[in-house]
């Protein structure tokens, strides 16, 4: 069975979670049709469930729409869930069930395991990633199959905390994930300097960037992605593209660095 990241990254896999916890249908009695009329046009979406109390539901109502238990995938994160998740699937189990590193869960899961944890260290203002700035972010991907599973993720530099809203910051703070020389990840912190008040964010962004492009021009050729590239540019050209997009341009890269580490196109 091929890497489960490699999938995501080489196939371009949606994964549409039918129960949501969080968000605009959460709490939606008609979330699973709804949910269920974007299957249909979208070939690589594979239907997934969140072991909660709602399972179950989900499960059911994907099923009376000819989706069999075997074509799914289960996230598996609490260990609450874990008899649950037993009785629901029985001997049919999920093509793919993510979890973390935990035995009284993984113990449950018999075939298809995926790990999957949260590897980032959220801080609780943009200015605190300046006390460490260059941390340590995951080595999963080198031992993942060694410890049993068939494949790994995690929630790149979002973390697992939902967050629906934003505001002007007063620091901006750009998130690089990068291999080292033991081909471990590790995550970067680039943040501005002018962090007294949220005035000029543009400036802040321009005052993190720079130090991202000192930082690569210093040795990190290696881990140029399409989207580094991008963020490059705008130090050279002054340009601004806007919080969102920034968030967008580190997970891209994320992304585009491990599936190249899979392919075995990662440079020295």
């Amino acid at each position: 069975m091929q890497d489960f990241w490699k999938l995501l990254v080489t196939r371009t896999w949606n994964l549409l979670i039918y129960n949501p916890e969080v968000g605009d249908l959460s709490d939606d009695p008609n979330a699973f049709g709804l949910l269920y009329s974007k299957l249909s046009p979208c070939t690589n979406t594979v239907p997934s469930i969140l072991m909660n109390e709602y399972a179950d539901d989900a499960v059911r109502a994907l099923e009376l729409k000819g989706t069999s238990k075997s074509e799914m995938l289960a996230i598996l994160d609490r260990r609450d869930f874990v008899v649950n998740y037993a009785e629901l699937f029985g001997t049919d189990a999920p093509r793919y069930t993510l979890s973390p590193d935990e035995r009284q869960i993984r113990r449950h899961i018999t075939s298809g395991k995926v790990l999957f944890e949260d590897k980032f260290n959220r801080r609780e203002r943009n200015a605190d990633y300046l006390d460490n700035k260059d941390e340590f972010f995951s080595d999963d991907h080198l031992f993942y199959r060694d410890e049993g599973f068939e494949g790994f993720g995690d929630y790149s530099i979002i973390g697992k905390n939902y967050n629906e809203g934003g505001f002007a910051p007063r620091a901006v703070a750009i998130h690089i994930v990068y291999f080292d020389s033991e081909n471990a990840l590790r995550v970067y912190h680039f943040v501005s300097d002018s962090n007294i008040d949220t005035s000029d964010v543009a400036r802040k962004f321009h005052e993190a960037v720079i130090k991202l492009q000192a930082w690569y021009n210093a040795g990190q050729s290696r881990q140029l992605t399409s989207a580094l590239q991008v963020l490059l540019d705008h130090a050279t050209n002054g340009t601004y593209p806007g919080l969102p997009t920034i968030k967008k341009l580190s997970i891209m890269h994320h992304l585009e660095l491990v599936g190249r580490h899979l392919d075995g196109s990662i440079g020295e």
